[in-house]
């Protein structure tokens, strides 16, 4: 049988693709299948795995400390990602006027996303360091506005916040990038026009600028939602005073009383809770 010129591109096609396509399978979808058996059973360490059914499921559903995980995680998924996302925006559009040095600036504003995160972790950890820090020096010895020196990102409550700070500081400049790259591509005529019918600075932002970076604002936010969502290292490195989803699975998985099931567990309602939520914002916000 002999394939006509079509034919031979489709086989070649799937020649070329094939090994990559066996790499993604092997590298993503049998971790996730692995997962998904596993939350199922009691793991062994040994071997001697037991069918447990959903029992995995309910223990987590009925453990406080995970409802606990899933607030925090919201309220730092929320405000790292606002945070983020506003800051980039202030900042590029400040960085798309014209001034003196713009280009050195610009490249400096994105240092800490390219810094390695043990580095910039430790700097901040020894900022907030109650003896030695930075921070409360100038709170407790030069302001006076606490009276005594305390663990800033050891405590539960205080440490969020730090975390969100640190994760805004960290992830900025990335969005910054994006919307900065999106607005040098808008035609200034559409400005000029604006600025001649008598149009405001905040009317020429509102009708011009936002509707030119409304997809790739969206983007962005699904993208800072999915990675704050997933975000471990970061959070487990500055403090230990926050248990969001990741480091709580962490913790539930491998400290302890290891408990691989539990954990697996975790990781697929993590799983669907992300899969859900893009669904619904892929539908209603950038409406796809």
């Amino acid at each position: 049988m002999r394939l006509d010129l079509q034919q031979k591109d489709a086989v070649l096609g799937w020649g070329l693709i094939l090994p990559a396509l066996l790499i993604i399978l092997s590298l993503i979808l049998y971790p996730i299948l692995s997962n998904i058996l596993s939350s199922f059973y009691k793991v062994s360490l040994t071997g001697r795995n037991t069918f447990i059914g959903m029992e995995n499921y309910r223990d987590i559903a009925a453990d406080p400390a995970f409802w606990k995980a899933v607030l925090i995680t919201f309220v730092y998924v929320i405000f790292s990602t606002a945070g983020t996302t506003l800051a980039g925006l202030g900042v590029a559009l400040v960085m798309n006027r014209k001034f003196f040095l713009r280009g050195l600036v610009r490249s400096l504003i994105l240092l800490p996303y390219v810094a390695p995160v043990f580095s910039v972790v430790y700097a901040w950890k020894f900022f907030f360091d109650p003896v030695n820090g930075i921070f409360m020096d100038i709170m407790v010895e030069r302001l006076g506005i606490f009276s005594e020196r305390f663990n800033l990102i050891g405590s539960p409550g205080a440490a969020l916040w730090v975390a969100i700070v640190f994760s805004i500081w960290k992830n900025f400049p990335f969005t910054y990038l994006m919307i900065l790259a999106r607005l040098q591509a808008v035609d200034k005529t559409l400005y000029e026009a604006a600025e001649v019918d008598g149009a405001s600075h905040w009317q020429r932002f509102r009708f011009i600028t936002l509707p030119e970076i409304y997809f790739v604002m969206g983007s962005i936010v699904l993208l800072r939602v999915i990675w704050n969502f997933n975000k471990f290292e970061d959070i487990y490195l500055l403090t230990d005073s926050v248990k969001v989803l990741s480091v709580y699975t962490y913790f539930k998985a491998f400290v302890g009383t290891v408990d691989l099931g539990q954990g697996s567990a975790l990781v697929i309602l993590q799983f669907l809770l992300l899969v859900v939520f893009i669904l619904y914002y892929v539908k209603k916000v950038l409406r796809w």
